[in-house]
């Protein structure tokens, strides 16, 4: 059974306009897309905030049925905003309403204007594209804007950085209803990566390796040996290549060093483990690659804030 519980909440995602094809796609193919696989998945609904047609790139036109209300839907997308539209108060007082009542408010990209609106994004870390960064901090002086992250999400409320962080913020957010596996299985029919952490940052001096075979056959070893002691010498002789240059070249590639990337695959195998079985802490931490309980304890509190045991209840409690 790939599904962590049965849950199937009322999604409606909304088409400001002109639409922006990329986030409205990301949102379809993440939360719209049939699952036929699963028991359950999210109920979606596509909702145009005007009667017209709305226009895109290509002289492309879209419709959808239009926004009259969200009181029967349990969450809310925004996939993109006009950076200097101003919602009107129906659709405002529709999301505060949504949110009081338990509702959850996602938004892709320039969305997090559309939330800034709301009001409901003061004391919240938030983040949007780095291109819109200065203009959300130039019109929402009050807001807690993270530069280098992916995505922020707090369980109710959350907003992603540009374009494909989309994808990572909608598998965290599957992963969170549905597990692992479940996000784990989208990924793949996306040819994603299901990994990339919220903190990441959004974009690196140069995102692409000049040897970008060698850097893949020393990533797809380590996450075929996580359960082996791992150093960044061991990567680096499998890619055949100086421990110096191997930091280098990984830290161009990847945003970040060879060790922290290390850590964060043991962590997500071992959140994995936590949540598909009942192995005690001390073989799980084996598993993941760390030496002992102590050691996973340490390193899982200080990523998530609470502990492996923490963790296995709140998830097998949802």
């Amino acid at each position: 059974m790939l599904d962590k519980k049965p849950i199937s909440r009322r999604l409606a995602i909304l088409l400001p306009t002109p639409v922006s094809l990329f986030e409205l796609g990301c949102a379809v193919e993440l939360f719209l897309l049939p699952r036929p696989e699963l028991d359950s998945w999210y109920q979606t609904e596509l909702l145009a905030l005007q009667a017209e047609a709305m226009p895109s790139l290509g002289a492309l036109q879209l419709q959808a049925p239009v926004f009259e209300s969200l009181s029967r839907f349990d969450d809310v997308l925004i996939p993109y905003w006009g950076i200097e539209q101003q919602a009107a108060e129906p659709l405002i007082a529709e999301l505060r309403s949504l949110y009081k009542r338990g509702g959850r408010l996602w938004s892709f990209c320039s969305g997090a204007f559309l939330l800034a609106q709301t009001g409901l994004l003061e004391g919240r870390e938030v983040t949007t594209h780095w291109r819109y960064q200065q203009q959300l901090m130039a019109d929402f002086p009050s807001l807690n804007y993270r530069e280098d992250c992916l995505y922020c999400y707090d369980g109710q409320i959350a907003c992603s950085a540009g374009s494909a962080a989309a994808l990572d913020l909608g598998l965290e957010i599957i992963r969170q209803d549905y597990g692992h596996e479940v996000a784990n299985s989208v990924a793949r029919r996306l040819v994603s990566s299901p990994i990339r952490q919220g903190g990441q940052s959004q974009f690196v001096h140069r995102p692409v390796s000049r040897h970008p075979d060698l850097l893949a056959s020393s990533l797809d070893w380590a996450l075929e040996h996580l359960a082996e002691p791992i150093s960044v010498s061991d990567l680096a002789q499998q890619s055949k290549m100086s421990r110096r240059s191997y930091d280098r070249k990984f830290s161009q590639a990847m945003g970040q060093s060879p060790k922290a990337w290390l850590l964060a695959q043991r962590l997500e195998r071992a959140k994995s483990l936590l949540e598909s079985g009942g192995l005690g802490i001390e073989p799980l931490a084996q598993q993941a690659g760390f030496a002992n309980g102590t050691s996973l304890r340490h390193h899982f509190r200080g990523q998530f804030g609470l502990s492996p045991s923490e963790y296995r209840r709140q998830f097998q409690g949802n």
